[in-house]
């Protein structure tokens, strides 16, 4: 595919994506009421913001710089492309093009934010599309090397602690379900992020409605549900959850000071459902 076909198929996808984020963005402002189309942390991060556009800016410019080096490195753009750049700049672009004092009125705009996030994702998608089709292969083998490998172990390791501080920060009860249900996302998945998201849903439901409340029973059966089809298709049973074996540790003088190790010799021997946990040696 020559790189002008590139661009103009880009182009028509940055103007369709970015026209939809906008307009979901717009309507988070809305909900309950409406049915919007976002995540939570866009939302609270053009709250921060507050509709100043130099700060919107300045925010997804942060964020360009990194998709666009994901984008080198891996070939595919990033969640933060369509989560935080588009939305980000689309408010700050439709800010700037009216002349409404109230920057609440702005952001609620489905139509205005809708086409600030269009003619975004017109000039963003293209724009990253061109770096990557110039850089060359030899350095994106280098990036690729050295990124996929970082997003690997943010993903598996970082943001599920993350999530996890975050929801037992909003107290036991949320952290209850957040936790039984990130240990069993992590054995039948391999990712615990899902489970503690369906946890703190549970269990905000729990805090606020109570547990005899009926949607909180709907909640954890919807849940419980998932998980069991998840297992039931990946073909994991019960015996693969909970059977674990032979996990050993031995260590051979190690110095009192802990910053020298003479010799250290580590065995782990963990015998599970392939998928789930990789064995480590």
């Amino acid at each position: 595919m020559s790189i002008i076909v590139a661009v103009i198929i880009s182009i028509i996808i940055g103007a369709l994506v970015g026209l939809a984020i906008g307009i979901g963005t717009a309507r988070m402002f809305h909900a309950p009421e409406k049915q919007a189309l976002g995540a939570f942390r866009t939302l609270g991060e053009i709250n921060a913001c507050n509709g100043d556009p130099v700060s919107h800016f300045a925010f997804g410019l942060g964020f360009f710089f990194n998709s666009t080096a994901s984008a080198i490195g891996t070939g595919a753009l990033t969640q933060d492309v369509i989560h935080r750049i588009i939305p980000n700049w689309g408010i700050g672009l439709a800010k700037i093009c009216t002349r409404k004092k109230d920057v609440f009125q702005v952001m609620r705009s489905p139509l205005m934010v809708g086409l600030g996030s269009m003619v975004v994702g017109i000039i963003v998608m293209p724009l990253m599309i061109t770096i990557y089709n110039y850089i060359p292969k030899q350095l994106s083998s280098i990036a690729s090397g050295i990124l996929t490998p970082a997003a690997n172990y943010l993903f598996n390791y970082i943001m599920p602690v993350l999530f996890l501080i975050a929801a037992l920060d909003a107290g036991k009860k949320i952290g209850l379900p957040a936790i039984l249900f990130g240990v069993l996302s992590q054995f039948i998945s391999g990712n615990a992020i899902p489970g503690i998201v369906l946890g703190i849903l549970v269990g905000s439901s729990w805090d606020q409605k109570g547990l005899l409340s009926l949607q909180f029973w709907l909640l954890l059966i919807l849940a419980l549900v998932l998980f069991v089809l998840i297992a039931y298709f990946r073909k994991i049973t019960w015996d693969d959850i909970i059977h674990l074996k032979n996990v050993k540790a031995l260590a051979y003088r190690m110095s009192t000071d802990f910053q020298m190790v003479s010799h250290l010799n580590v065995d782990y021997n963990i015998l599970l459902h392939p998928g789930i946990i990789q064995e480590v040696l």
